[in-house]
């Protein structure tokens, strides 16, 4: 049943009608694996040499698995790694692996930003001043009397720096409060270079080197930090630079955006190098023309996942949904081009593609699909290559078979575009103000919700769910990524949904006219969220871990989720997953994951599947933090 699956009213009808036209969707995937392998989810197994597989019994484990002729029945593998050292070291590369896919996706665009500044790159140019020379002083860069571009290829060389070992720490962790830093030096954990730390993390999880739990966890603690305080927020503040800073904006959310009189172009994926693009060709007068002759009214670009975000941020492009849905939108039968880059992207579009008239078509190196068109993109020719997209979605039009056309009504308004920058203009041009509610008691705190949908839990429900929950409390709630998209088709990000939310916080979006959920960008811009509560500590003078704050990841799934949630926890903040992670075969891990962690370092993680619940944990830690700064 379609209501098992989802709490989204437009996703709903699609599930039922790829049943009808035969189409496997992600949900009937996961029903055919059947039982998870218990040694994954508890961590136990390693494939790190040819020695193995290797694979550890567990008291946890079904007894069919601990006993008889095929059960596992050591508890060391072949090299003599115990059970701390296989969850430490599966743990740690995933850790690397998410650290390395936000870092990547921040490498390419400081190299568009060098090209841009060579006059290299076709159709960009930087729209944010003001941002630009903001960061060059950050990174001692003289701006006076200079020009944008050769600013700009300063700025860019000197980030590029960033990714290998120059200096020796990262320079946007100057950012943190200094009591923070000075922890961080303490612990042996300041990112000295992006790849440094995730070559470093894939150097100690080989074979014979690092296998001592702890040290192999503290060093994962300073991965995910070289993505937060790093690739991710060099990704959001030069995407700033050159897509210009979001503001306020207002659109629709949901698959209802999608348009039958229209050539529809979805862009999916996280990068938005190619999406910028492709929004301004969508606007060509002679593609525009073009549509019509081929019998469209017009072209409608939307987006899904982050690239979704990216473009909702800047521009007020509507959003088709979020990482569940990305099959659903070909099911309408009214998307003429999928068009991807990199991350969350389901290989099963090709097939879902070839049930319809939709063309699937790849545009990254880095990322081929089974059944995709490759058209790929370079920054070099970057708008000529989005023409050449658009015109082959326009000419597709005509492919369409109206009879299988399936598009939900009603599309969601929302409210997005709260950048850091856009938070502090909305407060007067200060924090003060957000202050002084916490102070007063208005805003109990504030919490993130942040991260994935995943099969295992009904789509958008954690999020929604725990969100209101939050709200009703009068704790403010930020939000990035999928997460966002949930409660936005939940109407979560509208100023009237202010009416749900606590008397403090109701008076308090009411006299600002913004939403009680505030929409902060794509996954990257979780880095938003991390300067405005380094912000918000140094106005205070006290660490981040002692703010009323927490994060969540209600529907979390993939290895960037467990570098945010590990650098959010080596930040000093209490983060909660809706989710267990692949750590419970070792206690030891996860004793340090869950309390030792507080200790050292401030944050800690916690798990609880049940939204409602884990609110209740999250406004016990917010309160439990007030009464520590004597609120």
């Amino acid at each position: 049943m379609a209501s098992e699956k989802t709490i989204d009213k437009t996703a709903k009808p699609l599930i039922d009608k790829a049943k009808r036209d035969e189409v496997e969707l992600v949900w009937d995937r996961f029903e055919k694996q059947g039982d998870k392998c218990n040694f994954g989810e508890l961590g136990i197994c390693c494939k790190n040499c040819t020695m193995g597989p290797c694979r550890l019994t567990h008291p946890s484990l079904p007894i069919y698995l601990r006993v008889g002729p095929h059960a596992a029945k050591a508890n060391k593998g072949v090299c003599g790694a115990g059970y701390d050292t296989l969850v430490a070291r599966n743990l740690s590369r995933a850790i690397a692996a998410g650290a390395a896919a936000h870092s990547d996706h921040g490498r390419d665009i400081a190299h568009t930003l060098l090209l841009t500044a060579e006059n290299k790159a076709s159709g960009y140019e930087i729209k944010d001043e003001g941002k630009l020379k903001a960061l060059a002083a950050e990174f001692g860069i003289e701006t006076t009397g200079k020009d944008k571009n050769v600013i700009a290829k300063e700025l860019a060389l000197a980030v590029l720096d960033e990714f290998g070992m120059v200096k020796g720490a990262l320079q946007f962790v100057e950012r943190a409060p200094e009591v923070r830093q000075k922890l961080w030096k303490d612990l042996g954990i300041i990112p000295r270079g992006v790849d440094r730390e995730i070559v470093e993390m894939m150097h100690r999880t080989h074979i014979g080197v690092d296998n001592d739990y702890a040290n192999l966890i503290l060093h994962g603690l300073r991965t995910s930090l070289s993505d937060g305080w790093g690739g991710s927020m060099i990704a959001t503040e030069l995407s700033d630079v050159l897509f210009g800073t979001p503001k306020p904006v207002t659109s629709r959310v949901n698959l209802g955006v999608l348009n039958e009189k229209e050539v529809n172009i979805v862009v999916h994926g996280h990068e938005p190098i190619l999406s910028e693009m492709l929004a301004e060709a969508v606007n060509d007068p002679e593609l525009v023309e073009l549509a019509k002759m081929e019998g469209a009214t017009g072209i409608n670009l939307c987006g899904m996942c982050c690239t979704a975000n990216e473009l909702l941020m800047r521009r007020g492009i509507p959003v088709a949904g979020n990482f569940l849905d990305q099959e659903l939108a070909v099911v309408t039968g009214a998307v003429e081009a999928m068009v991807v880059d990199v991350q969350c992207i389901m290989p099963s579009l090709g097939d879902v593609a070839k049930c319809y008239h939709t063309l699937f078509i790849s545009t990254s190196p880095k990322a081929k699909f089974p059944s995709a068109e490759h058209i790929e993109f370079d920054d070099e020719n970057g708008f000529d290559i989005a023409k050449g997209i658009v015109k082959r979605a326009i000419l597709n039009f005509k492919n369409r078979n109206p009879g299988r056309v399936l598009i939900p009504p009603d599309p969601v308004d929302m409210m997005a575009g709260f950048s850091a920058e856009a938070i502090i203009a909305a407060l007067g041009g200060s924090l003060t103000p957000l202050i002084d509610a916490i102070k007063e008691g208005k805003i109990r705190g504030i919490a993130a919700l942040v991260g994935c949908n995943n099969p295992k839990v009904v789509q958008d429900k954690n999020h929604v769910e725990m969100t209101k929950a939050l709200i009703k409390n009068d704790i403010l709630v930020v939000e990035t990524g999928c997460s966002a998209i949930a409660c936005a088709k939940a109407g979560l990000l509208l100023p009237d949904a202010a009416d749900m939310a606590g008397e403090g916080l109701k008076s308090l979006c009411k006299s600002l006219g913004i939403p009680p959920v505030l929409h902060m960008g794509s996954c990257v811009d979780i880095s938003r969220i991390l300067v405005v509560v380094a912000s918000i500590a140094d106005e205070l003078g006290v660490d981040i871990s002692d703010l009323p704050v927490a994060a969540a990841a209600p529907e979390w799934m993939s290895e960037k989720a467990v570098s945010i949630g590990t650098y959010a926890v080596a930040s000093g903040i209490f983060t909660l997953l809706g989710l267990p992670p692949a750590i419970m075969g070792s206690s030891n891990v996860v004793d340090l994951l869950t309390a030792g962690a507080e200790d050292i370092v401030g944050g800690k993680f916690a798990v609880e599947t049940d939204p409602i619940k884990a609110a209740e944990m999250i406004i016990e830690v917010i309160d439990d933090k007030r009464k520590g700064l004597g609120l």
